[in-house]
């Protein structure tokens, strides 16, 4: 059910604040390159969760959240977003419907409530979430689904002005839900933005005016783009260009993103997976050019996941004074009450011999700087 977007938003306000306890911790910061959780600055490490947010049983969140703090992880990556263009049946998850006739944000039991749910379980247990705001992938509708209604191209969804008003309405309702909850790690403005054959000054521009505005609606929380580091002086391989609109170095620059982020995808980018250490070095440099920290938020790979991956987080450690201040691992999986959860390749699931290598070892070792 569809209900009125400011109503709603200040009833959960009031009622988030006695159940979440929001007032008592400490709203997560940016500490020159570093970051500062709950009193502590340092080097974090953590993990992603696209599935999250559309659980329909109370007891898989807390079940997921319980492994994931338990694990010793402290930041937690989920989407913000499920934009449809039809209403979907009974009882599917949905956040957004997208309509050139008129859009509709769910607030109802079906809607942004799942993700209220997922916010104080994470609270509880002191996990942060990055909630991200759009897609730029077609999954859960991603920008797409904003061209299916208002037209154009996923390329001018940028400057897009109906399109972009939308977003702002949506990314204002959920803002306006836990502006005051310190278990928000950061607001992100979409995932893995691309503008591919743009100038680079199109997604500049973009993030430039959509940071201000959180910022006018938020000025506690952090705020980051959520791209993948592409556009970066050095090298000549493919992710060091700028042909996807994207330039890493001057989006730094942008006074209201407080932390960079990138992603590692050596296979999908066709270089090999020793590509990674000198990936991370360079945007750790970047970084720390800039006074801001740097969050490796996705990597993974689909074989030999603890040889590989382990040599890519501990050359994310060794930065740790140098530019970079966490990693999330692609992606967490459970074994919730309908069974387990989506294997893409490269999930690393809760009580494997995997997750010791890449999840309590790494804790370990994180704990031991």
């Amino acid at each position: 059910m569809v209900r009125n977007i400011v109503a709603t938003g200040l009833s959960l306000l009031s009622t988030a604040g006695v159940f979440l306890g929001g007032a008592a911790a400490q709203m997560p910061t940016a500490n020159g390159t570093r970051f500062t959780i709950d009193g502590k600055t340092g080097y974090f490490a953590g993990t992603n969760s696209y599935w999250i947010s559309f659980l329909t049983n109370n007891r898989d969140v807390d079940l997921v959240l319980d492994h994931i703090s338990s694990s010793g992880l402290r930041i937690l990556r989920v989407w913000g977003f499920n934009d449809v263009n039809r209403r979907p049946s009974s009882g599917t998850v949905w956040f957004q419907l997208l309509s050139s006739s008129g859009s509709q944000i769910n607030t109802g039991a079906d809607g942004l409530q799942r993700l209220d749910y997922v916010v104080q379980s994470a609270e509880k247990r002191g996990v942060k979430l990055i909630i991200n705001f759009v897609n730029n992938w077609n999954d859960y509708g991603g920008m797409q689904a904003y061209v299916s209604a208002f037209g154009g191209s996923k390329e001018s969804w940028y400057t897009n002005t109906r399109a972009q008003d939308q977003y702002k309405k949506y990314i204002a309702a959920v803002v306006s839900r836990y502006v005051n909850l310190p278990a928000v790690f950061a607001w992100e403005l979409a995932n893995e933005p691309r503008c591919k054959g743009c100038n680079t000054d199109v997604i500049f521009k973009w993030a430039t005016d959509i940071s201000a505005y959180i910022r006018s609606l938020d000025p506690k929380h952090m705020i980051t783009l959520g791209d993948e580091g592409f556009g970066l002086p050095g090298q000549t391989t493919y992710p060091y260009q700028y042909g996807e609109g994207t330039d890493f170095v001057k989006n730094l620059r942008i006074k209201n993103l407080d932390f960079g982020t990138f992603h590692m995808y050596p296979s999908s980018w066709g270089v090999p997976n020793s590509f990674g250490p000198g990936w991370i070095r360079d945007h750790a440099a970047a970084c720390k050019a800039a006074g801001k920290p740097c969050l490796l938020e996705e990597y993974g790979v689909t074989s030999d996941q603890c040889n590989v991956e382990r040599t890519w987080q501990a050359a994310s450690r060794e930065q740790a004074a140098n530019g970079m201040a966490g990693d999330l691992f692609w992606q967490w999986g459970d074994q919730l009450s309908t069974g387990q959860t989506h294997n893409d390749g490269h999930t690393i699931y809760y009580g494997s011999s995997t997750a010791t290598c890449l999840v309590t070892d790494h804790v370990r070792a994180i704990n031991a700087m």
